[in-house]
């Protein structure tokens, strides 16, 4: 469909990024019904919902005029949830009116509020903002919005998400009610519904359909990975695809930090996106990602809202988000404006479950597969070493040095170090394990053990997989977690295998008694799992140690003498609440034994059982 009939500065700006067509909701908002009254849009990521809104209010900022007048009081008011949001809202803004001569001003939280006074004080044309800077300004008098004709809400959803509802009825109430209201909102809670209904004027809606369009252009895989190679199948996956940008999705800080070391030691360009960064470090870091000094950028959901890259053709989800919506948006960074773009899950045996579900509540039918392997790498490295090296023209000096290369060597020898040179800059692939058709459910038949028994037997399925294994030694360890807080081997074992980054096949028997579980690791892989455990981890706070350790630690020491309460240790498990307890909280956690004698190992999250008392933590 070609473009309707538009301003000519705003045609013009349109041409030179080649749109040669709009999209459903653009079009939508540039329909006769929708001209000049209030819109509730539902519109997903990616529609170019931003440039629709854009083209909306231009017959209220600059009616047929080409050229604004001079800047003085803003005549456009955008919210958006992010200061990622609004900058990149104010980019496209000031394209989309560059011809017109639109002066475009952010004002978002990180940034030098003085700076935005002075701007706002010399002139402009339209405002982006975040709503609680936004809120200041005017609150202080530092934004004159007398001259407002149009208002827009960008994710309001979100908005609301975020906890911003104050802030946004206080801009609503504050400027003038001739204003032209546009809400767009991913979808239309109950919310945004009342926010519409109460600040907007007979609205027309638009819903675009979008369901299947948001997934059209992305293609979704879901890779099957031991716990143990989260980081190499990182690697592999960018080096199969090795597109010009790529995203990566962690759950927490710790992790982007983790994984942003473990891609900088192993090759890659890559920059770190989380909460901790200033607003400097944050601006910094997208545009190496779009000048293409980096190429990979490692991110938590939180500071990677709002981030639109023209070349993003790959997002990998590291960890998993916790609901759909977070599935959508993250790959929806990718898939954008008619590019194709590939989302891809990594799935431990553990996560299958929630991987499915996730999937199957976004509609979304993802290619269950293996991790790229390191052959299938170096294959398609030889091909696109042939497309790299052999594209541009060669020029005469080119040629004299080609010919000063063949009177030395011989074509084999110099392709051969061609080849090298080439491998040499780029990341090497890492050899990963195909976990295997699991689907994380417990399997009918399998040993009342592993089903939860609390007798004192071996797991059989495990214990055969790893009898090799344990010949050659073994280690036992304690997790302080037993029947009366509900564990069971079908939860335990896979939290074993993450925890100390094992397989299962490593472990043997499986004891789980009144408050403990002893188990028994192969001692080829003891040391590495006594150093992961130590580690806090982001999922559980079970404590796992040695038994050597936990021996030690309650034998009877020169001077005085421990006597651990109840039966022996031998007959029901040694309970870690009964051991002494060293460090600062001592004193607190011993005043509060006193009082409390049956203190309850920490709840394990997603873990069956009852509900337990939190510990005051002082």
């Amino acid at each position: 469909m070609s473009l309707p009939a538009l301003t000519p500065p705003l045609a013009r700006a349109l041409a030179e990024r080649n749109y040669d067509s709009l999209t459903p909701v653009q079009l939508a908002v540039l329909a006769h019904e929708a001209t000049s009254r209030d819109l509730l849009v539902s519109a997903q990521t990616g529609s170019g919902k931003t440039v629709a809104y854009g083209l909306a209010i231009a017959k209220n900022i600059l009616d047929d005029a080409e050229q604004f007048a001079q800047a003085a009081a803003p005549l456009a008011l955008i919210v958006a949830p992010t200061r990622e949001l609004a900058l990149q809202v104010q980019r496209e803004l000031a394209w989309l009116y560059g011809h017109a001569g639109g002066r475009v001003v952010s004002c978002v939280g990180g940034m030098d509020p003085r700076r935005e006074q002075r701007e706002l004080a010399a002139g402009t044309h339209i405002v982006v903002g975040t709503p609680g800077r936004l809120c200041d300004h005017l609150r202080r008098g530092r934004l004159d919005i007398s001259e407002l004709a149009a208002v827009v809400l960008d994710e309001a959803d979100e908005m609301l998400n975020l906890g911003f509802r104050e802030d946004m009825e206080f801009i609503l109430e504050t400027t003038p009610q001739t204003r032209r209201t546009l809400l767009f909102s991913a979808t239309f809670p109950r919310g945004i519904v009342a926010l519409a209904r109460q600040y907007q004027r007979d609205a027309f809606r638009i819903e675009v359909a979008g369901d299947e369009g948001g997934h059209a252009d992305i293609e979704y895989r879901a890779i099957r990975i031991a716990p143990a190679d989260v980081e190499h199948a990182v690697v592999n996956v960018l080096r199969f695809f090795e597109a010009p940008s790529a995203l990566v999705f962690c759950s927490t800080r710790d992790a982007v930090r983790h994984l942003q070391a473990a891609l900088l030691e192993r090759g890659f360009s890559v920059v770190a996106l989380s909460g901790e960064l200033t607003q400097n470090e944050r601006t910094l870091a997208l545009q190496s990602l779009r000048d293409g000094r980096a190429r990979v950028c490692v991110a938590t959901d939180v500071a990677a809202r709002g981030i639109d890259l023209p070349s993003l053709d790959l997002v990998i989800h590291a960890d998993l988000p916790n609901d759909a919506e977070v599935l959508q948006h993250r790959s929806g960074r990718t898939g954008r404006a008619g590019r194709k773009g590939t989302s891809v899950l990594l799935v431990p045996p553990a996560r299958r479950r929630r991987a499915e579900l996730l999937l199957d509540l976004s509609g979304i039918d993802a290619v269950w597969g293996t991790a790229p392997q390191a052959d299938e790498i170096r294959k398609l490295d030889h091909a696109r070493m042939k497309d790299v090296l052999f594209t541009e023209e060669t020029s005469p000096d080119d040629l004299a040095l080609a010919q000063a290369l063949l009177a030395e060597r011989s074509p084999e020898d110099i392709a051969a170090a061609l080849a090298r040179l080439y491998r040499a800059r780029l990341p090497s692939p890492e050899d990963i394990i195909d976990p295997g058709e699991r689907s994380g459910k417990p399997e009918r038949g399998r040993d009342r053990s592993e089903q939860g028994d609390d007798r004192a037997k071996p797991r059989s399925k495990a214990g055969k997989a790893s009898k090799h294994a344990m010949a050659e030694g073994s280690v036992w360890f304690r997790a302080a977690i037993g029947r009366r807080k509900n564990a069971e081997a079908r939860w335990l074992l896979p939290m074993i295998c993450r925890r100390g980054g094992i397989d299962k096949r490593d472990i043997g028997a499986i004891k789980i008694m009144d408050t403990t579980t002893e188990f028994e690791i192969s001692k080829q892989v003891a040391e590495s799992f006594a150093a992961k455990i130590k580690r806090p981890d982001k999922e559980d706070s079970i404590r796992i140690e040695p038994m050597a350790d936990v021996s030690q630690r309650q034998a009877p020491t020169e001077g005085h003498s421990f006597k651990p309460r109840g039966k022996p240790p031998g007959e029901r498990g040694a309970n870690f609440d009964d051991a002494p307890r060293f460090g600062k909280k001592r004193k607190h956690r011993d005043k509060q034994a006193r009082a409390e004698p049956s203190v309850t190992p920490w709840p394990v999250k997603g873990s069956p059982g009852k509900k337990t008392k939190k510990r005051h933590r002082g």
